[in-house]
């Protein structure tokens, strides 16, 4: 009678939603639906220092439930586009080998022969990926916690930058790999064992003192040390999952101004199938575009562009350009613009229907010869660059970027306030660049791939703004940075971005760790 009951009793709880498991045999459980966090705890409470949130990353946050995608970017971004092919042949096996052989087999496609000192792309690329999977109610559980441990079913090198950098986690648990010659070998660590050790090393001497409240998913088996020391745990089901809204831009607990990385999107399985069968199609496309506008008048090579899906839009804001227009004069004009890609200046040179000259830190060789514009360099030294940019704009018309390097985000970097001291006569540009597939800038890969990735997307738009001239904006050579940071506000604010004191070289310390000189 009691076998029955007992039988009966599970069958209901399976029914429910409940996990099943050895941690069952512990009485101190107590399971909740995490709807009712707010009910059993202030937030006061949980801001205590003595109590702790133990989360699943995968069940209590993400609302993602396969892994592919993630495994997917770290097999193209850090290993190449050849290592991204192997996995994606290899996924229908993984789906039928089960959970945790599948993983190894992901984990040793995606790591082996990665050098471990060169492996950032869990801070780099990973993070805008994970972010915006976030569910919005999960994460809203998690951050009411002011202590908060992480568990994850990912190797612990591509969620532990996010968690930390981003979710203020204090504690990452995940699976180690292991090394060998500074390499990783595609091989697993085992589970750490579940002792004292374990606890020692989250909370140290205090341990007996913390209050740990757990959170994850409901159809997961929650057997980790930690999940069986929490008093409370609080659960989610699939069903609430799939109902989770995706977490708001505004609502991020930190601003993602920077990432790297080639892909665009998601790699799901269904999305990367569909990446690899356009791909061949793309690169002879890619071609043609690029033959168009090197060949092509202006008044061809726009429509045909369109045509190819390489479309844009100009707006135009200043109200004096027509008188400009008429006046004859001796300079050419500065338009200055925030920077996208490296076809930003290719693009205003598409709008206005003018040849430009383009001054620019570094371009790849190749870029430069297969560009339809001319192009100078800058040398980093302010009076031969002043020099020459000023000889430049006795010539012709000169497109200046002096935000130095792309941001893919709504973000605008602090301007150099060089080219505010070279002319009277200053047309801010705001550029704005769509992509559906590849990003066609990095921080870390080759750079002379980037305007071909660009190409290589089925739909690239441009919108270039044209906004109100700044005149005699150099009366006083003092006042060049107010200026600066006067263009850069105007742009920002057409675009409805933000403006930030980032730098360049910031950019290229967090994505690199250089200063962005090729």
């Amino acid at each position: 009678m009691l076998q029955h009951f007992f039988f009966l009793y599970k069958f209901v709880l399976k029914l429910l939603g409940y996990p099943q498991g050895h941690h069952w045999k512990n009485k101190s459980f107590k399971y909740r639906r995490y709807e009712s966090m707010a009910d059993k705890h202030t937030t006061e409470e949980l801001l205590n220092t003595t109590t702790t949130l133990v989360f699943e990353v995968e069940g209590g946050l993400l609302r993602s439930t396969s892994l592919f995608p993630y495994f997917m970017l770290v097999a193209f971004e850090g290993g190449g586009v050849l290592r991204g092919l192997v996995l994606f042949l290899f996924y229908p096996l993984i789906c039928l080998v089960g959970k945790e052989m599948g993983l190894k087999i992901m984990v040793f496609i995606c790591f082996f022969g990665i050098k471990k000192g060169n492996f950032v792309i869990g801070r780099t690329v990973l993070p805008k990926f994970l972010m915006e999977d976030l569910g919005f109610e999960g994460f809203e559980v998690v951050m009411r916690c002011g202590r908060k441990v992480g568990l994850s079913e990912l190797p612990r090198v591509m969620v532990e930058g996010f968690l930390k950098d981003y979710l203020g986690v204090d504690c990452v648990f995940g699976r180690d790999l292991k090394v060998v010659c500074g390499y990783f070998v595609g091989l697993m660590e085992e589970v750490p064992p579940r002792s004292r050790f374990l606890m020692n090393d989250v909370f140290g001497e205090r341990k007996g003192d913390n209050n740990l409240i757990g959170f994850g998913c409901s159809n997961k088996i929650l057997d980790h040390q930690l999940f069986s020391d929490c008093k409370e745990i609080y659960l989610v089901t699939e069903a609430e999952k799939r109902r989770w809204r995706s977490l708001p831009r505004d609502k991020y607990p930190k601003p993602l101004i920077f990432h790297d990385g080639r892909i665009a999107f998601l790699p799901t399985f269904p999305r990367t199938l569909a990446m690899i069968m356009w791909v061949p199609f793309g690169f002879g496309l890619s071609l043609l575009r690029l033959i168009i506008a090197i060949s092509f008048p202006y008044t061809m090579s726009i429509p045909m562009l369109s045509f190819t899906g390489m479309g844009g839009r100009r707006y135009i804001r200043s109200t004096t350009e027509n008188n400009h227009k008429k006046e004859k004069k001796d300079r050419g004009t500065l338009y200055v613009c925030n920077h996208r890609t490296l076809l930003d200046p290719i693009y205003i040179s598409l709008a206005i229907m003018k040849p430009v000259t383009a001054v620019t830190y570094s371009l790849s060789p190749l870029s430069e010869f297969l560009s339809p514009i001319k192009t100078s360099h800058l040398s980093r030294n302010k009076e031969k660059d002043s020099k020459m940019m000023d000889s430049l704009l006795s010539q012709g018309d000169l497109v200046v970027c002096p935000e130095g390097t792309t941001c893919r985000e709504p973000y605008v970097l602090r301007f150099s306030p060089l080219f505010a001291e070279i002319s009277d006569e200053i047309v801010p540009v705001a550029l704005d660049a769509k992509v559906s597939m590849f990003y066609g800038t990095t921080a870390s890969g080759l750079k002379f791939l980037d305007p071909l990735f660009f190409l290589l997307n089925p739909i690239g738009i441009y919108h270039v703004m044209i906004l109100e001239n700044l005149l005699h904006a150099n009366v006083h050579r003092e006042l060049s940075i107010e200026t600066a940071n006067r263009v850069q506000k105007q742009i920002a604010d057409a675009l409805g971005f933000r403006c930030t004191n980032l730098t360049r070289r910031d950019k290229y310390m967090i994505l690199a760790g250089n200063k962005g000189v090729i």
